[in-house]
Parts: structure tokens; sequence; C-alpha cells
């Protein structure tokens, strides 16, 4: 075998290697920031989709508007996000009272294996409680 197909071999690997090492990279680094993405939009949109008035009048019970929380969820999720990937939301679980909502966020990537898609999947539960026991006045929450 002569040192030019050596060197070419050489070279071909080290092109496969690097597009390897590039789509791991892409894959953890793209699984974090969808992870943090969603635990902070989640935490925002469940903080404004509180609604105040059943608060005041229910005497401290925390209550999760669904539809604003939705809107805001939605909204600010959108905003944050790179338009080079597509994404799935999915809705798993939501409770206004007491406050929780699961979700999931399907990301899709520049890697295809057969055919078939490489998604990353990320799914997170948010609950929203507040550090009170008893029960307060409405001037003291004021």
């Amino acid at each position: 075998m002569s040192k030019g197909m050596i060197i070419t071999g050489i070279i071909i690997l080290g092109v496969l290697t690097l597009a390897c090492v590039n789509l791991i990279q892409n894959y953890q680094s793209g699984n974090e920031l969808d992870y943090y993405l969603l635990k902070e939009t989640t935490e925002a949109a469940m903080i404004d989709g509180v609604d105040w008035g059943y608060y005041r009048t229910s005497g401290g019970i925390i209550r999760v508007d669904r539809e604003k929380f939705l809107e805001s969820f939605i909204r600010r999720f959108a905003d944050s996000v790179s338009a080079s990937s597509t994404y799935r939301i999915k809705i798993i679980d939501f409770n206004e009272t007491p406050p929780k909502a699961s979700i999931q966020v399907g990301t899709t990537t520049v890697a295809s294996f057969v055919g078939e898609d490489f998604d990353i999947v990320t799914t997170i539960d948010g609950i929203l409680e507040t550090k009170y026991n008893e029960k307060r006045k409405i001037e003291e929450v004021e």
C-alpha cells in the first residue's frame, strides 16, 4: 500500500471522528440547554398563572389558571428557542389546585439513523408551593 493511500485513510478517519464528536457535543449541550429552558419557563409560567383573586378569597390556597399558564408558557418558550430546531411540546399532566405541571419537550436533531429521527426528549415536573402552612388574612398577604 502506498503512503498516499495511508495518508488519505488517516484524513478520512480524522474527519469521521470530528463529525462524531460534534454530533455528541450537540446532543449533550442541547439536552442541557433544553432542560434549563424548560425549567425556567415552567417556573415563570406558573407564577404568571397564579389566580390572585382566588388566592385572596379562599384564604391562602394557591390556584394556577390553566389558560394563563399555557399562554405564558408557549409565549415564553417560543421567544427563547432557536429557529433551527423543531420542538414538540406535550403537556402530560396539569393540576390547578395544588399547582402541578408535567411537561415534555422533544427536540429534533440533525442526526438520522436508518430513516429514524434522533430526538432529544426532556421531561420536567413543576410544583408550586408556599412556605406558609397556616391560613393568613388578606391584609397580611398584600
